[in-house]
C-alpha cells in the first residue's frame, strides 16, 4: 500500500512547540513517519478513520508509554493507498487524552 502523509497546520504548530522541549523529536518523527507509511492502521482506533498512536521521545528516556501521542485521520482511496493526515501531537505528560469533539472539528477543517 502507498499512503501519503500530510501534517495539518495544527499539527505543525504543536510539533514546533514540542521540539523546543525535546531535542530528539525531529529524528523520532522521521522514524515514526517511516513506520506510519508501512502500517497506517497502527495505534488505537478512536472512531472511524481516527487513530491515536503512541510515539517514544528518545530524549525523555521513558519509551512509548511516557512519550508523545499523535492523532491521525486515515482516508483509504482503494486497496493500493490513501492519505494519512497528522491532526495533532501532544506530550503524554501534558494531556492524558484529547476530546473527541475537538478531533472531529479538526477533521471538518480539512475540507476533504
Amino acid at each position: 500500500m502507498n499512503f501519503e502523509i500530510y501534517p495539518t497546520e495544527d499539527f505543525q504548530k504543536s510539533f514546533k512547540k514540542l521540539t523546543k522541549r525535546h531535542r530528539s523529536l525531529v529524528a523520532d518523527m522521521k522514524e515514526f513517519v517511516k513506520s506510519l507509511k508501512k502500517d497506517p492502521y497502527q495505534g488505537t482506533e478512536l472512531s472511524q478513520g481516527i487513530r491515536k498512536i503512541r510515539m517514544a521521545i528518545t530524549s525523555k528516556g521513558r519509551g512509548k508509554s511516557g512519550g508523545a501521542r499523535i492523532i491521525t485521520y486515515t482516508v483509504q482511496f482503494d486497496e493500493f493507498g490513501g492519505k494519512v493526515f497528522l491532526l495533532d501531537i501532544y506530550d503524554k505528560g501534558d494531556f492524558s487524552t484529547i476530546d473527541e469533539s475537538v478531533i472531529k472539528a479538526k477533521i471538518r477543517d480539512l475540507e476533504l
